[in-house]
């Protein structure tokens, strides 16, 4: 019984409750044909509780600034499923916004707070963006007959880690956080439904 008193002391101690404003920025691969990698530039902020020394659960939102979307065609092209895009170079901007939840690992060392690899953090979650539907109405306002969906909310997931160095009791800097993020829109162009990205972020963290 003293155990347990013990133990729910120890870990009532250890609660802490931090909330972060950050930039980031968003190496976004769309997997469509002629398009490379694109950046999104945006930020948001969440909260993290640590109800254990060790352990947390964290909540984020980020939401990204509108980035163009451009691809050519040196010929027609017939799609697998019948539709067509005619020879040209077709040009749209799509923006997005994830939400993601998720387990966090932490090692407290004096005024310097590492997430610590591979339990870093591992956040699941949705995004949406528009960039695709812009691009297939880019496209069938050329003479295309692609069909595709309005704004798409895959399943979305990041993992990786951070280091936060602290200024004072309650507030911290975060100089680099770099995720591996993946999200699973369908491709209308080539029906592909993963995409390989990678972010930063940076920011200010307040503790509670």
């Amino acid at each position: 019984m003293l155990g347990l008193v013990l133990f729910f002391g120890t870990v009532l101690c250890a609660q802490v409750f931090e909330v972060y404003g950050e930039y980031s920025d968003l190496r976004f691969n769309p997997t469509l044909p002629g398009i490379n990698n694109r950046t999104f530039s945006g930020g948001g902020g969440g909260a993290t509780f640590y109800f254990a020394r060790l352990l947390g659960i964290k909540g984020e939102l980020m939401g990204y600034g509108s980035t163009s979307f451009t691809t050519t065609f040196a010929s027609p092209v017939t799609l697998a499923n019948g539709a067509t895009i005619p020879a040209g170079t077709f040009t749209s901007q799509g923006n997005m916004f994830t939400y993601l939840f998720g387990p966090v690992v932490r090692i407290p060392i004096p005024k310097i707070t590492p997430f610590i690899s591979p339990s870093v953090e591992l956040l699941f979650g949705g995004s949406n963006t528009n960039g695709y539907a812009n691009l297939v109405k880019s496209i069938d306002a050329g003479g295309g007959t692609v069909s595709g969906t309005d704004t798409q909310h895959p399943f979305t997931m990041a993992f990786g880690g951070g280091l936060d160095i602290s200024i004072s009791d309650r507030i911290s800097i975060r100089p680099i956080e770099i995720d591996y993020m993946l999200t699973r829109y369908t491709n209308p162009l080539t029906s592909t439904n993963n995409q390989n990205n990678f972010r930063y972020l940076g920011g200010v963290v307040f503790k509670f």
